[in-house]
């Protein structure tokens, strides 16, 4: 398939939820069981999705043989919206060699004593390389501003702790988005947007099946309690930090087939629109490539090892 019929066929999955400018943005004007009308089956969802997987892995080769461009997947949710299931699912057929995810945890002393964003620049993904961030910078407009004791392990300086910080942080963001962007690293930004009553079931699930014990923690239920502010502050940061150069996708997350469609259809669009190709050789690679393959045409037609020099050729 050429690559505007794949363009064709995953745009009707993209364009719903793409957010690139946040001047209208509501988070109440996406609804997290949407499926575009779409009933169909869960084998039919996985079909397409593997047909995505296939195109993503395809061009996937070519980005990592050009290594020219890079791309960062940014997957921000809350608890139990799906972030691993959709990163294992989608990028099932990615060769693990050009694919790096960072799980960024508590931060580090070492990381405690740098300024907010210089963890995760150092994980930027290299040229010719996927990176995959399963939470990201985002956290410090996230969950610190909606636990803002937090920011005491920081060490800010008091005079900097003003009442514009979260502005400014976002705002830092943004720039240093604008910046990776010019360096040739295509950003895209995914919120799992999971409902409140779906996700009491998955933690319900999750409680009742013995082999899921090992998901749960009772700090989900904790921050369960704040969902309300979690909201407020997903949608500040959505709105402060969508552009076309680095979009954000809200991507319904009570349907994990859908979820997992949509994601997919969104990573093979972007990499499509940069029109990959296999780098061409130089004349001097090519007269590398006609010595070896006439010294191989030069060989025994049998295929039979040479003698080494000196060897017994009886042994």
């Amino acid at each position: 398939m050429v690559r505007t019929e794949i363009l064709d066929a995953v745009r009707a999955y993209t364009d719903p939820f793409r957010v690139t400018s946040g001047n209208d943005f509501f988070l109440k004007n996406f609804d997290p069981g949407d499926t575009l009308g779409l009933k169909m089956h869960k084998e039919e969802a996985l079909q397409l999705l593997q047909r995505g997987s296939k195109w993503l892995a395809m061009e996937q080769e070519i980005l990592y043989a050009q290594d020219s461009w890079s791309v960062l997947l940014v997957f921000q949710a809350m608890d139990a919206a799906g972030k691993d299931g959709t990163i294992k699912h989608v990028m099932s057929r990615v060769n693990p060699q050009g694919c790096d995810v960072i799980s960024f945890k508590q931060p580090s002393a070492e990381e405690l004593s740098h300024d907010f964003l210089w963890r995760y620049g150092r994980k930027v993904p290299e040229r010719g390389h996927i990176g995959i961030f399963n939470r990201s910078y985002y956290e410090e407009v996230l969950v610190v501003r909606v636990h803002q004791h937090l920011l005491d392990a920081q060490r800010i300086p008091p005079a900097r702790l003003g009442d514009n910080l979260w502005d400014e942080r976002l705002a830092d963001i943004a720039r240093f988005e604008d910046y990776l962007t010019r360096q040739g690293v295509v950003i895209l930004k995914f919120y799992l947007n999971l409902s409140y009553g779906e996700q009491k079931k998955r933690f319900m699930e999750r409680l009742h099946n013995p082999d899921k014990h090992w998901k749960f923690s009772a700090s989900d239920v904790r921050e369960r309690r704040y969902w309300n502010d979690y909201m407020h502050a997903y949608e500040a940061a959505i709105r402060a930090t969508a552009c076309e150069a680095a979009p954000w996708f809200v991507v319904p997350a009570d349907n994990k087939p859908f979820t997992r469609l949509v994601v997919a259809a969104a990573i093979v669009e972007a990499v499509e629109k940069l029109d990959l190709e296999y780098p061409k050789p130089t004349q001097g690679q090519m007269k590398d490539l006609a010595a070896a393959r006439a010294e191989l045409d030069a060989e025994a037609v049998d295929g039979t090892t040479p003698d080494q020099p000196g060897g017994d050729p009886g042994h």
